[in-house]
């Protein structure tokens, strides 16, 4: 072989190793996973409508996805109804499993809160999407008003104010926005499940 042709190929063959090399260095790419709930099983408080799944290891005639009724009950098979708002996700896992032990040995449970609906707020008004939103832990007012895609142009922030109702007591709560966005957090509101969050 010429020398010329030679040095072509040995060329030829660096490049293509070289494009292995790099195609086999570059990890995969993982796909995005759609939007998942994270709630800390051990201190979000289940509330009624919120959904759950409940999985005992083994028993598929005692899994599945439960609805929290209005009387914050949960209805099972073998067990009836049994308590769920008010616990944790860890807390009725804890409650099912020592049930029961008086039907299974040594049971397997699971709970995991996959939609939340005792926990929304909404929002009126000149926000950029109106109607419910469903709370994070410890939600304030500007995170609320953020999720909501922030006020419109024709939004008066001076006028801001939250609904309540606590009780059977309905409370109007003034807002200051302004000065909450520079920084005083004693004006970025807690919410709380339920509050109307009103943009005039």
């Amino acid at each position: 072989m010429k020398p010329g042709r030679l040095f072509i190929s040995i060329l030829f063959l660096l490049c293509l190793s070289c494009a292995a090399q790099d195609k086999a260095g570059k990890p995969a790419q993982a796909p995005v996973p759609d939007k998942v709930m994270e709630v800390p099983a051990d201190s979000y408080v289940i509330g009624a409508s919120d959904t759950l799944t409940v999985t005992v290891w083994k028993e598929p005639t005692l899994t599945g996805s439960l609805l929290v009724r209005p009387d914050g009950m949960i209805s099972m098979p073998l067990l009836g109804d049994i308590q769920a708002s008010g616990s944790t996700p860890l807390q009725l896992k804890d409650q099912i499993q020592i049930r029961l032990k008086k039907f299974i040995q040594d049971p397997n449970v699971s709970v995991v809160l996959t939609q939340i609906h005792s926990k929304i707020i909404y929002l009126l008004g000149e926000v950029g999407k109106k109607g419910p939103v469903e709370m994070t832990p410890d939600m304030t007012l500007l995170e609320a008003i953020s999720s909501a895609g922030g006020l419109t142009d024709y939004a008066n922030p001076k006028r801001i104010y939250i609904l309540r109702s606590e009780g059977g007591a309905h409370e109007k709560i003034p807002v200051h926005y302004k000065e909450a966005l520079k920084g005083d957090s004693a004006l970025n509101l807690a919410l709380k499940p339920g509050d109307t969050i009103v943009v005039p």
